[in-house]
């Protein structure tokens, strides 16, 4: 069986399980399955479900689309073809065009007043078709997505572009071939690579390194036409670096740089700090004796990003890029240590525009401790199991499978009970249930790479302020929130019949449960989160007050301000957030049995920062003594020749480092020592190559 087939096996086991957990349909459970992976290759930032189908005559379907054509001037559907079936034929050209054409028969009917009429109102259809209806006038691009489950014919190499009502329509298809790829790359994102030629051709560049040093590095004047074609390709990805958090992606032209290219495009080399990249590979030609740039692999812009934002957008706009050159610093990094090294890159090329530091990687100590403790700790056995297991933490995107793979049939079977693949959670999944309990619903309905970055941005500022928060307790409570989160998508799926009129569910269930935690929080109590961790499960009490709110906020939804925007666009904004919190509701249950005091809630916090802080003295202990002695002298002799400054207690942690064969240091000790060497390394320290 083949690597492809294996996914894709995996794959269909996946959505049903979605598909069972939540309630959902399997054409929405493969949607939420594949979503992340999407939007986590930066293609698109944002995708929402919204399923309308017309008659079998009329063509027409679409099954969501994603961002906001007002902002982003671009307009996506996309259309889903799910067989869920091993041997289902390849995709050929035939049925892909059929499959584009529907969504395009929609696009057409939703610019049709009478035909949005004759929709019911509260129906994903009618809120999708008024949206692109008011929206249409700032759409100049079309995006058309095809999501699969079968494999692309490889007869079909791709699709031209087309027009739809003077506008281009390009075409994407996102069958289990590109997912697997995808999900099994090391990156998770499929590689950038920059024909030069394609953008106005070669640049002129100046070597910025020695003839035999391990590391590449070049100065380039890079034409404005240039930058802006290359970001109109790319856009967003070439500012991701596989973070995935578009906090410096702005479509706006900055006035500065604006006014710069519209009065003094020849000043603009002079006025702007440019661009600090980064790129896998780069091809360099001697053309005439001087060294030409032809051909870059995975470029990635750590800092300008908001240069090259604004350049776009100029060009965008018809303003005259041709006399505009941004001076760049490209440092060319091999791919295997990319992620150790363009992260440090990043943050000191923004060291005067300060970005969080979970901003950077999935490798924030953030996001590695959150992996450890979900590698050794059990979850307690549910009622009728024997068997306890753990809820898998996947910190850079194919953990699971690839851990799993490696395996032989009998540990495979073994690490199945003890990995239930219901308990696998991502970043985004962990980023959207704590979000929702720090009461931001509509910072959740931005979906989830956007809330992702302000989860990021909120959890580097905790974690430099007091790290130890994050602790076992804070894991099991984090476990709790995302089992309510998960139990309330099942509950609202479950109310199809009732309340539930389709769509919006992702923004019901958040704006459910961050409703239902302020009014607790009002009462000056809290849920009972080690309750549920214990049961691994939500009392019968609890799951009939979320109904009751998932009900109000769900007609809250759908109930936006006169001549204000859609229920979707309504969702996202703090004004409907802040009109939610204000909804009088009782509870339909009495949780009494499930609700704890504030002085409980801070006790437990308490205690889980003690032990974090026991367990970090003796991974501190075990640190210094894995680095060695001989480091430590050589640390210690750096130090006083680079004049870096030490307390008394400092320069004595140091000395009694370099003695570690006749006393360890202690736990305290160890943390401090830990300490001096990270802040050698910010000063330019550089391990010696002892032993």
């Amino acid at each position: 069986m083949s690597e492809t087939d294996q996914y894709a096996e995996m794959l269909r086991e996946d959505v049903r399980l979605l598909s069972e957990a939540n309630g959902t349909s399997m054409e929405e459970a493969f949607f939420a399955r594949v979503t992340d992976t999407i939007t986590g290759s930066g293609e698109i930032d944002a995708l929402e479900y919204f399923h309308h189908r017309g008659t079998q005559q009329s063509g027409i379907r679409v099954d969501g689309w994603g961002g906001d054509p007002k902002k982003s001037k671009q307009l996506t559907l996309l259309v889903i073809d799910h067989a869920d079936d091993p041997d289902s034929p390849t995709l050929t050209g035939t049925e892909l065009n059929n499959q584009f054409k529907r969504p395009l028969r929609f696009l057409k009917a939703a610019l049709d007043e009478e035909w949005r009429d004759r929709l019911e109102e509260t129906s994903p259809g009618f809120e999708l078709a008024d949206m692109v209806a008011a929206r249409w006038a700032s759409v100049k691009k079309i995006r058309l997505l095809l999501l699969t489950d079968r494999k692309l014919s490889s007869r079909v190499d791709g699709r031209e572009m087309t027009e739809f009502m003077e506008r281009p329509v390009s075409y994407s298809v996102w069958d289990v071939t590109r997912l697997e790829r995808i999900e099994s790359s090391a990156m998770g994102r499929e590689d950038i690579i920059v024909d030069l030629e394609q953008h106005g051709g070669a640049i002129p560049v100046l070597p910025a390194h020695m003839p035999n040093s391990p590391y590449e590095a070049y100065l380039a004047a890079l034409p404005g036409p240039a930058l802006a074609s290359i970001y109109d390709r790319w856009e967003a990805r070439l500012l991701e670096q596989n973070v995935r958090v578009f906090l410096q992606a702005r479509g706006n032209v900055n006035k500065g740089i604006r006014k710069t290219i519209e009065e003094d495009p020849e000043m603009f080399f002079a006025y702007n700090n440019g661009i600090t990249a980064t790129a896998d590979a780069v091809e360099i030609e001697q053309r005439d004796g001087a060294p030409m740039m032809t051909r870059l692999t995975n470029l990635q812009i750590v800092n300008g990003g908001q240069t090259s934002a604004s350049i776009h957008a100029a060009l965008r706009a018809g303003k005259d890029l041709s006399k505009t050159f941004i001076q760049m610093k490209l440092s060319i990094v091999d791919a295997e240590k990319a992620e150790k090294i363009v992260p440090d890159i990043s943050r000191y090329a923004n060291s005067q525009n300060r970005i969080a530091a979970a901003d950077f990687f999935s490798n924030h100590p953030f996001h590695v401790r959150m992996e450890e403790v979900s590698r050794r700790l059990y979850a307690p056995a549910k009622d009728g199991n024997f068997t306890q297991s753990r809820w898998f933490y996947e910190r850079a995107r194919g953990q699971f499978a690839d851990r799993r793979s490696r395996l032989t049939p009998s540990q495979r079977r073994k690490f199945d009970l003890e990995h239930p693949r219901a308990q696998l959670f991502t970043k985004t999944d962990l980023a959207k249930a704590e979000m929702t309990w720090r009461g931001r619903p509509e910072i959740v309905s931005l979906g989830a790479q956007k809330n992702f970055a302000h989860f990021a941005h909120a959890i580097g500022k905790e974690w430099d302020k007091r790290d130890e928060v994050f602790s076992e307790e804070w894991f099991r409570n984090a476990i709790s929130k995302l089992i309510i989160f998960r139990k309330t998508e099942r509950i609202v799926s479950d109310a199809a019949g009732s309340w539930y009129t389709g769509g919006l569910r992702a923004n019901t269930v958040c704006y459910a449960i961050a409703k239902l935690v302020h009014d607790v929080e009002e009462r000056k109590q809290s849920i009972d989160l080690k309750k549920i961790w214990n049961e691994q499960d939500v009392p019968d009490e609890l799951v009939g007050v979320l109904d009751q709110y998932g009900e109000a906020m769900h007609m809250h939804l759908l109930s936006p301000p006169a001549g204000g925007s859609n229920p979707t666009e309504w969702a996202k904004r703090k004004a409907c957030a802040e009109a939610a919190m204000k909804v009088e509701l009782e509870f339909r249950s009495d949780l009494s049995e499930i609700l704890i005091g504030t002085a409980e809630r801070r006790e437990r916090v308490a205690e889980g920062r003690k032990d974090q802080r026991m367990v970090d003295g003796i991974q501190a202990q075990a640190t210094v003594a894995e680095i060695g002695s001989d480091e430590w002298a050589y640390l210690r002799d750096w130090a006083r020749k680079s004049g870096m400054r030490l307390t008394p207690t400092e320069n004595g942690i140091l000395e009694a480092a370099t003695q570690l064969r006749l006393r360890p240091l202690s736990e305290a000790q160890s943390i401090k020592a830990i300490a001096v060497m990270e802040r050698a390394r910010q000063l330019g320290y550089a391990e010696s190559r002892c032993g």
